[in-house]
């Protein structure tokens, strides 16, 4: 196979240009729209999509020559429900996980040492020489045993923190001291001080964490999603909140995105929402790792990070 031609779909399209001219072969043609509307127009039977899921997946039915399609974003949803199978379709492995790690513990770290509360005293002119907590010895539990929830997990243990991780199989895992399987939910969720999601929206996933999971959670544990939204009952995570069955939590996604500004969760105590930045895809970055199975592609060779359409990753 040939330099096949490459259709960039992404708001940020025209940064991908430069680099991946520079990477590709000359002879390859590479073909940019910043929206859906502008790639059926501009379209040239290019076999090769790279681009973010949610734009891709709204032009991909109409676009039968597409063969492989690589994803900019850790997460593929929206191009596993599009109505079509019969494309190679690759995700973002090993990138998002410091980032993710950087922004989960920017939030543990400000708990432990009451940056929030040493602001209000200040606010107030009040001298407030409360000690600060630590996450040394606190136990971290991670959902999701990926290359996310490893770099979670080390950095855990650079702090001092005992981790134990969740995830499917209950494989073991490095660097998490234990594994949990699905059927072990409960067991896991009850020793926690701190929990860390980053599990993928399957089927088997959707609110997994409900009513019943947090009236099992210690009332000092926290929360911090940055996986998908799907996971968490939001209603129920609302009302555990308001009635201190959790000693906070930190929300990057959601159901429904942005929040609707009638969600319970905008004033639910203790919550802080973020809109979908704990890791963002730099066009630089995703460039590489397109580049390199750009060539595997054009080679015949098994692609990195091929998505298993039954698994959802």
């Amino acid at each position: 196979m040939r330099n096949p031609a490459v259709l960039v779909l992404a708001h940020d399209a025209a940064d991908y240009l430069p680099i991946l001219k520079g990477q590709l072969e000359d002879e390859t043609r590479v073909n940019m729209a910043t929206d859906s509307a502008g790639a059926m127009e501009i379209y040239d039977g290019e076999s090769i999509i790279l681009g973010e899921p949610d734009l891709v997946a709204e032009v991909l039915r109409s676009l039968p020559d597409v063969d492989w399609v690589q994803s900019s974003w850790a997460g593929v949803t929206p191009l596993l429900n599009c109505g079509r199978r019969d494309f190679l379709l690759t995700g973002i492995k090993g990138l998002f996980g410091p980032q993710m790690a950087e922004y989960v513990f920017a939030y543990l770290l400000a708990r432990e040492v009451r940056i929030l509360e040493r602001l209000d005293r200040q606010s107030a002119k009040v001298w407030w020489d409360e000690y600060s907590g630590s996450l040394n010895k606190k136990t971290l539990g991670v959902m999701g045993t990926g290359s996310i929830g490893r770099e979670i997990a080390k950095t855990g243990r650079h702090f001092g923190m005992e981790v134990q991780g969740f995830s499917r199989t209950g494989n073991p895992a490095e660097p998490f001291e234990e594994v949990y399987g699905g059927d072990q939910l409960a067991e896991f969720l009850r020793q926690l001080d701190y929990l860390v999601a980053v599990l993928p929206d399957t089927a088997a996933t959707r609110h997994l964490l409900g009513e019943k999971e947090f009236a099992g959670m210690k009332n000092s544990c926290y929360l911090v999603n940055v996986g998908r939204g799907s996971l968490i009952d939001e209603a129920a995570l609302a009302r555990a909140l308001n009635a201190n069955e959790l000693a906070g939590a930190v929300l990057d996604v959601f159901d429904s995105e942005p929040l609707p500004r009638e969600s319970s969760l905008w004033h639910a105590p203790n919550l802080v929402v973020t809109g979908h930045v704990a890791a963002i895809s730099r066009p630089r970055d995703i460039a590489n790792i397109f580049v390199e199975n750009y060539r595997k592609y054009c080679n015949g060779e098994p692609l990195n990070n091929l998505v298993d359409f039954d698994r959802g990753y």
